[in-house]
């Protein structure tokens, strides 16, 4: 059984910075991806930033050149370091994983998540 733990969220003036993580547990895939999602109510998920097994990485038109996405394999942690956010980061984050299938990545595992609230 897959676990993924968040925790970093917070509150903070627009500006500023935050540093997630996820904590994971369990099964492990030779090829992977993992990911941060994020959601605001009323607003769809979002995917913001994704790095794969081979440290790959992907980010949202949103957060390039603010946020940036990486893992600790020794520690099985997923990091997530956002600066300069803006009001419009603020929403639920949430870690997941999967088996990376040419590319495709079917999130199967989720966190429960960690709220960032960015207020003006």
């Amino acid at each position: 059984q897959v676990r993924l733990v968040e925790s970093g969220g917070g509150s903070v003036q627009a500006g500023g910075s935050l540093r997630l993580s996820c904590v994971a547990s369990g099964y492990t895939y030779v090829s992977y991806c993992m990911a941060w999602f994020r959601q605001a109510p009323g607003k769809a998920r979002e995917e913001v930033a994704r790095i794969d097994s081979d440290d790959s990485t992907n980010y949202a038109d949103s957060v390039k050149g603010r946020f940036t996405i990486s893992k600790d394999n020794a520690k099985n942690t997923l990091y997530l370091q956002m600066n300069s956010l803006k009001p419009e980061d603020t929403a639920m984050y949430l870690c997941a994983t999967g088996p990376n299938v040419g590319g495709y990545c079917p999130y199967t595992y989720w966190g429960q998540g960690t709220q960032v609230t960015v207020s003006s």
